[in-house]
């Protein structure tokens, strides 16, 4: 049975609905472009998401690049997956008021695994703060 595939409505009515974890996101991120197997969205990186010396905490990376990169895989596919493997690699950071956008990409749909890649980026300079590959059990 085809699965209906995410789109922004959807999304945002998810975002709206969100009780759990992914709630931390709901009024601070702006989901910019949704579709075809990308997502982008933008976060003004504030108190509550610094570490203690700062800079944007290393779980909160690793949130978005899991959230924005199943909303990727969502918008093509309909379904989230299950996570399997997710690497992160910490080029730069961020600190207090900077604006991120993370870009969720999908590489590849196989029978059962999918591979998803996503980018943490500076808005106003656009280097790459964090690379990120997510590979998902998809298969019923």
């Amino acid at each position: 049975m085809a699965q209906k595939k995410l789109d922004l409505a959807a999304l945002t009515g998810f975002l709206d609905k969100c009780e759990g974890f992914e709630k931390i996101f709901k009024e601070k991120m702006v989901v910019q472009e949704l579709g075809d197997g990308k997502c982008i969205a933008e976060l003004k990186v504030d108190k509550s998401f610094l570490n203690p010396l700062g800079g944007l905490h290393g779980g909160v990376s690793a949130t978005l690049v899991d959230c924005i990169s199943t909303y990727a895989l969502m918008s093509q596919t309909g379904v989230p997956g299950v996570s399997v493997d997710i690497h992160l690699t910490y080029l730069k950071g961020a600190r207090l008021d900077d604006v991120v956008v993370v870009e969720g990409r999908v590489e590849k749909v196989g029978k059962t695994l999918a591979f998803v890649e996503a980018e943490i980026k500076h808005k106003a300079t656009g280097e790459v703060l964090v690379k990120g590959l997510h590979t998902k059990f998809v298969a019923a």
